[in-house]
């Protein structure tokens, strides 16, 4: 590397440097992160899709510990998501280091220095940086970036179990609440009716919205061009130039389908006839690293069916959701809106918020429950989602499913999802907790 390209990339991080130094904190609507807090000596790897609030909660973080008494000059921060450091190594991120120590003498006297540096999966080598950080002492790391794979694996092997991930999703309810300046309801399940009616409306527009930060308030047109916009940048940067694809025809054929039916059983079989049959050229291994590359990238979120035997779930069909609800109305062609999908999607990506291992249920006598989720303590929850079981026949449906898969799982809770407290079935079995969706996305508790 010659010495002027150095010289600017020493000049690019000194400037990103002291703005960290100096800059007032970006503020932001706090997040609600589930699961315990990293013990100390951990690299903090905060993972999820672009845009979805990586960074608003990497500052969330740093306002945290300068309450708790740490100074501006403990918690330096650095982007590389800039086209100034393109081709940087980590051999040049020493430099950071030396810059910073220059700059605040004693800041590691008066305790911990936490370094947070964003969309760090950039840099290559990145991880034998931060292991050496960590191996200093007296330091912490934060790091973030747009592929849970990528971090993961990276985090587990080079850093020798020394990492801890927080995934980061796009606004839950409560979130999109606070952040339009709504108030939450501290008992959503006591409301008057006029107070039920205004949250009902409030709900029915975040399921139609989603979640992403900047999509909310957007007039339909930009915020349905905003969200195409992540699409084609997760698409682009994160699947065909990270992983080097090559077929992108097929690439964008998959992500329409998979954010069109949201919820849908995906068949490699199925979907590569239906390629060929439109004389697109495409492997069937292709299609499998497809999937894993959009889901590696949070665009969606696959869901494979319960079994004690882990060849026969891979030989079972995913349910595949998009990882925000407000992308299935750009790609579904039915011309419905589609509530029940937006819904069903909605429940999923909360009980991955709250850290739980989801898988979908179908019992002998093919009855499917929409989720079986694990909370890695033995807790289990058997939850069905249904917008429209005003038919008794629907309801009967539902709950004859929960019946039997509560057979196969005896010690998990079941639950049945609606969309409004009027849509509960009469009649429910004790057993079953019946409430509306939205009663249960602001609960307070993991359940």
């Amino acid at each position: 590397m010659n010495e002027g390209m150095l010289s600017a990339f020493r000049q690019t991080l000194t400037e990103k440097l002291a703005d960290s130094l100096s800059d007032p904190l970006p503020t932001g609507t706090l997040r609600r992160v589930w699961g315990p807090s990293p013990p100390p000596g951990k690299a903090t790897a905060v993972v999820g899709m672009r845009r979805a609030g990586k960074t608003t909660y990497v500052h969330q973080l740093r306002r945290e510990r300068i309450q708790r008494g740490a100074g501006p000059d403990q918690l330096p921060y650095v982007n590389f998501e800039d086209e100034r450091l393109a081709g940087v190594t980590a051999a040049h991120l020493a430099f950071l280091v030396e810059e910073h120590a220059r700059r605040c003498p004693d800041a590691l006297d008066r305790g911990t220095v936490t370094w947070c540096l964003d969309e760090i999966q950039l840099v290559p080598g990145w991880e034998s940086f931060v292991r050496r950080l960590l191996d200093a002492g007296n330091r912490e790391v934060v790091v973030t970036g747009s592929s849970a794979a990528l971090l993961s694996r990276e985090v587990a092997t080079a850093l020798r179990g020394r990492g801890w991930e927080v995934p980061i999703y796009p606004f839950g309810f409560g979130e999109a609440l606070v952040h339009l300046g709504h108030s939450l309801p501290e008992r959503p399940e006591f409301l008057t009716a006029r107070e039920r009616a205004r949250l009902e409306r409030h709900f029915s527009n975040w399921l139609t919205v989603g979640g992403f930060p900047e999509a909310q308030g957007l007039e339909h047109a930009s915020r349905r061009q905003l969200l195409r916009d992540y699409v084609d940048v997760a698409i682009l940067r994160d699947v065909v130039e990270r992983h080097r694809v090559s077929n992108v025809s097929g690439l964008r054929w998959l992500v329409r389908h998979l954010l069109g039916n949201a919820g849908a059983l995906f068949s490699v079989e199925k979907f590569y006839a239906a390629l060929k049959s439109q004389g697109i050229a495409i492997a069937k291994d292709t299609v499998h690293q497809l999937l894993g590359h959009l889901d590696d990238c949070f665009l969606v979120r696959p869901v494979w069916m319960e079994s004690a035997s882990e060849r026969q779930r891979m030989v079972n069909l995913r349910k595949v959701y998009p990882v925000d609800q407000g992308f299935i109305p750009l790609f579904d062609r039915s011309g419905r809106r589609n509530i029940g999908h937006a819904l069903e999607t909605a429940v999923l990506v909360e009980l991955e918020r709250r850290r739980f291992d989801v898988t979908y249920v179908r019992t002998p006598s093919g009855h499917e429950v929409d989720f079986l989720a694990r909370d890695g303590l033995g807790g289990e929850l058997l939850v069905q989602v249904c917008a429209d079981i005003s038919e008794p026949a629907t309801a009967q449906r539902e709950l004859r499913a929960l019946a039997e898969a509560g057979k196969l799982y005896p010690g998990a809770s079941r639950h049945l999802l609606t969309l409004t407290r009027e849509d509960a079935p009469a009649g429910a079995p004790p057993d079953v907790l019946v409430q509306p969706a939205y009663e249960w996305l602001l609960a307070p508790g993991p359940t």
